[in-house]
Protein backbone atom coordinates (compact mmCIF):
# COMPACT_ATOMS: atom_id res chain seq x y z
CA UNK A 1 0.00 0.00 0.00
CA UNK A 2 1.30 3.76 -1.14
CA UNK A 3 0.76 6.11 1.30
CA UNK A 4 -1.64 7.76 -1.58
CA UNK A 5 -3.44 4.72 -0.78
CA UNK A 6 -3.20 4.69 3.03
CA UNK A 7 -4.85 8.47 2.66
CA UNK A 8 -7.80 6.90 0.97
CA UNK A 9 -8.38 4.85 4.54
CA UNK A 10 -9.68 8.25 5.78
CA UNK A 11 -12.60 9.68 6.28
CA UNK A 12 -12.02 13.26 5.74
CA UNK A 13 -15.65 14.77 6.23
CA UNK A 14 -15.11 12.75 9.90
CA UNK A 15 -12.02 14.56 10.11
CA UNK A 16 -12.98 17.80 10.02
CA UNK A 17 -15.80 17.28 11.50
CA UNK A 18 -13.75 16.23 14.50
CA UNK A 19 -11.61 19.13 14.75
CA UNK A 20 -14.25 21.33 15.09
CA UNK A 21 -16.25 18.73 17.90
CA UNK A 22 -14.21 18.68 20.26
CA UNK A 23 -13.42 20.61 23.28
CA UNK A 24 -9.94 22.23 25.57
CA UNK A 25 -10.35 19.18 28.66
CA UNK A 26 -10.09 15.93 25.55
CA UNK A 27 -6.87 17.66 24.44
CA UNK A 28 -5.67 18.12 27.84
CA UNK A 29 -6.15 14.76 28.69
CA UNK A 30 -4.27 13.40 25.38
CA UNK A 31 -0.65 14.90 27.37
CA UNK A 32 -1.51 12.24 29.70
CA UNK A 33 -1.08 9.75 27.43
CA UNK A 34 2.45 7.99 26.72
CA UNK A 35 1.88 7.51 22.99
CA UNK A 36 -0.84 9.13 20.31
CA UNK A 37 -2.53 7.71 17.72
CA UNK A 38 -3.61 9.92 14.59
CA UNK A 39 -6.89 11.04 15.76
CA UNK A 40 -5.09 12.44 19.19
CA UNK A 41 -3.02 14.05 16.63
CA UNK A 42 -6.88 15.37 15.12
CA UNK A 43 -7.52 17.00 18.01
CA UNK A 44 -4.02 18.69 18.46
CA UNK A 45 -4.82 20.51 15.59
CA UNK A 46 -8.01 21.74 16.86
CA UNK A 47 -9.28 24.93 17.46
CA UNK A 48 -10.10 23.66 21.00
CA UNK A 49 -6.33 22.96 21.42
CA UNK A 50 -5.71 26.94 21.05
CA UNK A 51 -6.35 26.86 25.04
CA UNK A 52 -3.72 24.11 25.80
CA UNK A 53 -0.96 25.67 24.37
CA UNK A 54 1.24 26.50 27.41
CA UNK A 55 1.04 22.90 28.84
CA UNK A 56 1.63 21.03 25.23
CA UNK A 57 4.54 23.47 24.88
CA UNK A 58 6.06 21.99 28.38
CA UNK A 59 5.30 18.47 27.33
CA UNK A 60 7.10 19.26 23.75
CA UNK A 61 9.47 20.65 25.14
CA UNK A 62 10.53 17.87 27.83
CA UNK A 63 10.01 15.26 24.62
CA UNK A 64 12.55 17.15 22.48
CA UNK A 65 15.33 16.86 25.23
CA UNK A 66 14.65 13.21 25.93
CA UNK A 67 14.75 11.90 22.43
CA UNK A 68 17.26 14.86 21.21
CA UNK A 69 19.06 16.11 23.80
CA UNK A 70 19.66 19.93 24.03
CA UNK A 71 21.47 19.78 20.70
CA UNK A 72 20.15 21.83 17.14
CA UNK A 73 21.87 20.60 13.95
CA UNK A 74 22.73 23.71 11.68
CA UNK A 75 22.69 23.05 8.03
CA UNK A 76 23.10 25.40 4.94
CA UNK A 77 21.50 25.15 1.60
CA UNK A 78 23.16 25.37 -1.22
CA UNK A 79 21.33 26.31 -4.95
CA UNK A 80 22.86 24.72 -8.01
CA UNK A 81 20.40 25.85 -10.50
CA UNK A 82 17.21 27.97 -11.01
CA UNK A 83 15.84 26.32 -14.18
CA UNK A 84 12.49 24.97 -13.94
CA UNK A 85 10.06 23.51 -16.54
CA UNK A 86 7.15 24.20 -13.96
CA UNK A 87 5.11 26.36 -13.44
CA UNK A 88 3.95 26.78 -10.01
CA UNK A 89 2.36 29.78 -9.27
CA UNK A 90 4.10 30.67 -5.44
CA UNK A 91 7.54 29.65 -6.71
CA UNK A 92 10.10 32.82 -8.14
CA UNK A 93 11.99 29.99 -10.47
CA UNK A 94 8.60 29.00 -12.22
CA UNK A 95 9.41 28.83 -15.94
CA UNK A 96 6.95 31.86 -16.99
CA UNK A 97 9.28 34.37 -15.08
CA UNK A 98 11.79 36.79 -16.29
CA UNK A 99 14.35 35.57 -14.81
CA UNK A 100 18.46 35.39 -15.22
CA UNK A 101 19.14 31.64 -15.30
CA UNK A 102 21.85 30.20 -14.21
CA UNK A 103 23.62 26.77 -12.87
CA UNK A 104 26.79 26.36 -11.65
CA UNK A 105 29.84 24.55 -13.01
CA UNK A 106 31.18 21.70 -11.07
CA UNK A 107 34.86 24.09 -10.12
CA UNK A 108 31.76 26.38 -8.87
CA UNK A 109 30.72 23.81 -7.07
CA UNK A 110 34.01 23.12 -5.35
CA UNK A 111 34.47 26.76 -4.66
CA UNK A 112 31.09 27.18 -3.10
CA UNK A 113 31.67 24.15 -1.01
CA UNK A 114 34.87 25.10 0.11
CA UNK A 115 33.67 28.58 0.99
CA UNK A 116 30.91 27.01 3.07
CA UNK A 117 32.65 24.38 4.57
CA UNK A 118 35.43 27.22 6.63
CA UNK A 119 32.56 28.20 8.14
CA UNK A 120 32.97 25.19 9.63
CA UNK A 121 29.26 24.05 8.57
CA UNK A 122 29.57 20.12 7.93
CA UNK A 123 25.63 19.75 6.71
CA UNK A 124 25.01 21.15 2.98
CA UNK A 125 21.77 20.96 1.21
CA UNK A 126 21.46 20.93 -2.50
CA UNK A 127 18.95 22.28 -4.28
CA UNK A 128 17.76 23.13 -8.11
CA UNK A 129 14.70 24.15 -10.03
CA UNK A 130 13.04 21.27 -11.57
CA UNK A 131 14.26 20.72 -14.85
CA UNK A 132 15.95 17.43 -15.49
CA UNK A 133 17.74 18.72 -18.70
CA UNK A 134 19.40 20.91 -16.65
CA UNK A 135 20.70 19.67 -13.70
CA UNK A 136 21.08 15.98 -15.12
CA UNK A 137 21.36 13.10 -12.92
CA UNK A 138 25.04 13.03 -14.06
CA UNK A 139 25.60 16.54 -12.92
CA UNK A 140 23.85 15.76 -9.33
CA UNK A 141 26.27 12.77 -8.69
CA UNK A 142 29.26 15.13 -9.77
CA UNK A 143 28.60 17.43 -7.28
CA UNK A 144 27.84 15.53 -4.47
CA UNK A 145 31.26 13.19 -5.72
CA UNK A 146 32.82 17.29 -5.82
CA UNK A 147 31.48 18.27 -2.28
CA UNK A 148 31.77 14.92 -0.55
CA UNK A 149 35.26 15.58 0.83
CA UNK A 150 34.02 18.74 2.78
CA UNK A 151 31.22 17.71 4.45
CA UNK A 152 29.79 14.99 6.84
CA UNK A 153 25.90 15.08 5.12
CA UNK A 154 24.96 16.15 1.94
CA UNK A 155 21.28 16.37 1.46
CA UNK A 156 18.90 17.22 -2.09
CA UNK A 157 16.13 19.03 -2.56
CA UNK A 158 15.78 18.50 -6.15
CA UNK A 159 12.52 17.81 -8.72
CA UNK A 160 11.14 14.03 -7.97
CA UNK A 161 12.90 10.38 -9.07
CA UNK A 162 12.48 7.19 -9.37
CA UNK A 163 13.40 4.76 -6.87
CA UNK A 164 16.49 3.68 -9.00
CA UNK A 165 17.34 7.33 -10.11
CA UNK A 166 17.90 8.04 -6.04
CA UNK A 167 19.86 4.86 -5.62
CA UNK A 168 22.08 6.57 -7.84
CA UNK A 169 22.27 9.90 -6.09
CA UNK A 170 22.67 7.64 -2.38
CA UNK A 171 25.81 5.86 -4.48
CA UNK A 172 27.22 9.82 -5.07
CA UNK A 173 26.98 10.81 -1.54
CA UNK A 174 23.42 11.88 -0.73
CA UNK A 175 22.52 10.91 2.50
CA UNK A 176 19.28 12.85 3.24
CA UNK A 177 16.57 14.12 0.57
CA UNK A 178 13.65 16.98 1.62
CA UNK A 179 10.81 16.96 -0.35
CA UNK A 180 7.83 18.99 -0.07
CA UNK A 181 4.51 18.00 -1.08
CA UNK A 182 3.40 21.40 -1.15
CA UNK A 183 -0.12 20.96 -0.56
CA UNK A 184 -1.97 17.37 0.21
CA UNK A 185 -4.73 19.31 -0.59
CA UNK A 186 -5.74 17.74 -4.62
CA UNK A 187 -7.76 20.71 -5.97
CA UNK A 188 -5.32 23.52 -4.61
CA UNK A 189 -2.45 21.53 -5.59
CA UNK A 190 -3.98 21.24 -9.32
CA UNK A 191 -4.99 25.30 -9.10
CA UNK A 192 -1.17 25.93 -7.90
CA UNK A 193 0.67 23.91 -10.58
CA UNK A 194 -0.63 24.61 -14.29
CA UNK A 195 2.19 22.42 -16.08
CA UNK A 196 5.16 20.75 -16.07
CA UNK A 197 6.20 17.36 -14.38
CA UNK A 198 5.45 18.63 -11.15
CA UNK A 199 1.70 18.81 -11.95
CA UNK A 200 1.92 14.97 -11.28
CA UNK A 201 0.18 15.23 -7.55
CA UNK A 202 0.26 11.42 -7.19
CA UNK A 203 4.06 11.30 -8.51
CA UNK A 204 5.12 13.52 -6.07
CA UNK A 205 2.97 12.30 -3.52
CA UNK A 206 4.61 9.07 -3.42
CA UNK A 207 8.61 10.23 -4.00
CA UNK A 208 9.35 10.31 -0.60
CA UNK A 209 8.80 6.56 -0.11
CA UNK A 210 10.41 5.65 -3.51
CA UNK A 211 13.42 7.71 -1.36
CA UNK A 212 12.90 5.39 1.28
CA UNK A 213 12.86 2.05 -0.74
CA UNK A 214 16.06 3.06 -2.15
CA UNK A 215 17.72 3.49 1.09
CA UNK A 216 17.88 7.14 1.71
CA UNK A 217 19.03 7.89 5.31
CA UNK A 218 16.63 10.39 6.31
CA UNK A 219 13.90 12.04 4.55
CA UNK A 220 12.26 15.52 5.51
CA UNK A 221 8.85 16.07 4.39
CA UNK A 222 6.21 18.61 4.81
CA UNK A 223 3.69 21.05 3.44
CA UNK A 224 4.35 24.73 2.18
CA UNK A 225 1.94 26.21 4.70
CA UNK A 226 -0.43 28.98 3.51
CA UNK A 227 -1.43 26.96 0.30
CA UNK A 228 -4.50 25.56 1.94
CA UNK A 229 -6.08 25.35 4.97
CA UNK A 230 -3.38 24.78 7.74
CA UNK A 231 -5.20 22.33 10.13
CA UNK A 232 -6.09 20.32 6.83
CA UNK A 233 -2.17 20.50 5.92
CA UNK A 234 -0.49 19.55 9.44
CA UNK A 235 -2.47 17.14 10.10
CA UNK A 236 -1.79 15.33 6.34
CA UNK A 237 1.48 15.93 6.92
CA UNK A 238 1.73 14.93 10.42
CA UNK A 239 0.04 11.21 8.94
CA UNK A 240 2.69 11.29 5.93
CA UNK A 241 5.43 11.33 8.55
CA UNK A 242 3.78 8.46 11.17
CA UNK A 243 3.06 6.24 8.04
CA UNK A 244 6.71 6.50 6.93
CA UNK A 245 7.97 5.62 10.32
CA UNK A 246 5.98 2.63 9.91
CA UNK A 247 6.95 1.61 6.94
CA UNK A 248 10.50 2.07 6.92
CA UNK A 249 11.77 2.29 10.70
CA UNK A 250 15.29 2.13 9.21
CA UNK A 251 14.84 5.60 7.76
CA UNK A 252 15.20 8.90 10.27
CA UNK A 253 12.15 10.67 9.05
CA UNK A 254 12.00 14.65 10.11
CA UNK A 255 9.19 17.13 9.00
CA UNK A 256 9.28 21.30 8.00
CA UNK A 257 7.40 23.61 8.67
CA UNK A 258 7.49 26.52 5.84
CA UNK A 259 5.52 29.22 5.24
CA UNK A 260 4.40 30.87 1.81
CA UNK A 261 4.71 34.60 1.81
CA UNK A 262 3.08 37.56 -0.91
CA UNK A 263 5.05 38.24 -3.30
CA UNK A 264 5.51 41.89 -5.14
CA UNK A 265 4.95 39.60 -8.32
CA UNK A 266 1.36 39.36 -7.83
CA UNK A 267 0.83 36.20 -5.86
CA UNK A 268 -1.22 36.36 -2.99
CA UNK A 269 -1.23 33.87 -0.06
CA UNK A 270 -4.53 31.62 -0.06
CA UNK A 271 -4.82 30.74 3.40
CA UNK A 272 -2.20 32.79 5.38
CA UNK A 273 -0.90 31.03 8.63
CA UNK A 274 -0.53 33.19 11.65
CA UNK A 275 2.47 33.01 14.29
CA UNK A 276 0.55 31.61 16.81
CA UNK A 277 -0.62 28.82 14.25
CA UNK A 278 2.37 27.79 13.19
CA UNK A 279 3.47 27.51 16.98
CA UNK A 280 0.29 25.03 17.57
CA UNK A 281 0.96 22.97 14.17
CA UNK A 282 4.93 22.63 16.09
CA UNK A 283 3.82 21.31 18.83
CA UNK A 284 1.06 19.12 17.59
CA UNK A 285 4.14 17.56 15.18
CA UNK A 286 6.54 17.01 18.33
CA UNK A 287 3.16 15.30 20.37
CA UNK A 288 2.36 12.79 17.79
CA UNK A 289 6.09 12.46 16.84
CA UNK A 290 8.42 12.45 19.57
CA UNK A 291 11.50 11.00 17.60
CA UNK A 292 10.81 13.31 14.20
CA UNK A 293 13.39 15.68 13.81
CA UNK A 294 11.81 19.04 12.94
CA UNK A 295 13.03 22.05 10.96
CA UNK A 296 12.64 25.80 10.97
CA UNK A 297 14.33 27.45 7.74
CA UNK A 298 15.43 30.72 7.45
CA UNK A 299 12.26 32.01 5.79
CA UNK A 300 11.25 32.85 9.26
CA UNK A 301 12.30 35.87 10.78
CA UNK A 302 15.29 35.79 13.97
CA UNK A 303 12.85 36.51 16.93
CA UNK A 304 10.23 33.93 15.66
CA UNK A 305 12.96 31.50 15.26
CA UNK A 306 14.29 32.13 18.73
CA UNK A 307 11.36 31.64 20.61
CA UNK A 308 10.47 28.54 18.61
CA UNK A 309 13.46 26.68 19.50
CA UNK A 310 13.19 25.32 22.92
CA UNK A 311 9.20 23.97 21.26
CA UNK A 312 10.31 21.07 19.86
CA UNK A 313 13.33 22.44 16.84
CA UNK A 314 15.87 20.18 16.11
CA UNK A 315 17.37 21.55 13.26
CA UNK A 316 17.73 25.51 12.10
CA UNK A 317 19.14 26.42 8.43
CA UNK A 318 21.63 29.02 8.71
CA UNK A 319 23.52 31.77 6.53
CA UNK A 320 21.04 30.78 3.97
CA UNK A 321 21.39 32.25 0.29
CA UNK A 322 18.36 31.40 -2.00
CA UNK A 323 20.06 32.71 -4.92
CA UNK A 324 22.37 30.44 -7.08
CA UNK A 325 25.68 29.91 -5.40
CA UNK A 326 26.08 33.14 -3.39
CA UNK A 327 28.79 31.97 -1.30
CA UNK A 328 32.30 31.93 -2.27
CA UNK A 329 33.82 35.81 -2.25
CA UNK A 330 29.95 37.45 -1.00
CA UNK A 331 28.81 36.66 -5.06
CA UNK A 332 25.57 36.05 -6.11
CA UNK A 333 23.78 34.48 -9.32
CA UNK A 334 20.03 35.46 -10.73
CA UNK A 335 17.00 36.19 -8.25
CA UNK A 336 16.16 35.01 -4.99
CA UNK A 337 13.93 31.76 -4.85
CA UNK A 338 12.44 33.18 -1.67
CA UNK A 339 13.19 36.33 0.81
CA UNK A 340 15.47 35.19 3.64
CA UNK A 341 14.20 36.58 7.11
CA UNK A 342 16.41 35.21 9.53
CA UNK A 343 19.84 37.33 7.83
CA UNK A 344 22.00 36.67 11.03
CA UNK A 345 25.42 35.15 10.50
CA UNK A 346 26.39 31.73 11.47
CA UNK A 347 28.18 32.84 14.47
CA UNK A 348 24.92 34.72 15.56
CA UNK A 349 22.98 32.00 15.94
CA UNK A 350 25.57 29.83 17.46
CA UNK A 351 25.64 32.14 20.09
CA UNK A 352 21.30 32.46 20.28
CA UNK A 353 21.89 28.98 20.81
CA UNK A 354 23.92 28.96 23.62
CA UNK A 355 22.32 31.20 25.40
CA UNK A 356 19.25 29.30 25.40
CA UNK A 357 20.94 26.32 26.87
CA UNK A 358 21.26 24.29 23.58
CA UNK A 359 24.43 23.09 22.31
CA UNK A 360 24.65 24.33 18.21
CA UNK A 361 25.65 20.98 16.80
CA UNK A 362 27.86 21.36 13.28
CA UNK A 363 28.87 17.46 12.87
CA UNK A 364 27.53 14.56 11.21
CA UNK A 365 23.79 13.40 12.84
CA UNK A 366 24.71 10.18 14.28
CA UNK A 367 27.70 11.88 17.00
CA UNK A 368 24.02 13.49 18.05
CA UNK A 369 23.48 10.34 19.90
CA UNK A 370 26.35 10.46 21.91
CA UNK A 371 25.65 14.05 22.85
CA UNK A 372 21.98 13.13 23.65
CA UNK A 373 23.08 10.32 26.40
CA UNK A 374 25.08 12.48 28.00
CA UNK A 375 22.95 15.07 28.20
CA UNK A 376 20.41 12.74 29.83
CA UNK A 377 23.07 11.89 32.81
CA UNK A 378 22.93 15.80 33.56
Amino acid sequence: MSFAQHMESYDEQKCWQLLESTDSNKVRMLLTKASLSPADFLLLLSPAAEAVLEPMAQKARQLTIKHFGRNILLYTPLYLSNYCVNHCLYCQFHAGKKIAREQLSLDEVEAEGKSIAATGIRHLLLLTGESCAHATSAYLSDCLRKLHPYFASLGLEIYTLSTAEYAQMIQAGAESLTLYQETYRQESYAQLHLSGPKRDYFNRLNAAERACQAGMRRINIGALFGLAPWRQEAFWAGIHAYYLQKQYPATEIAISLPRIRSSQEGFTVPCPVSDKELVQILLAFRLFLPQAGITISTRERAELRDNLLPLGVTTMSVGSKTTVGGYFAGEKKGSQQFPVADERSIGEIKEMIRRQGYQPVMKDWPNMAVAKKTEAKK
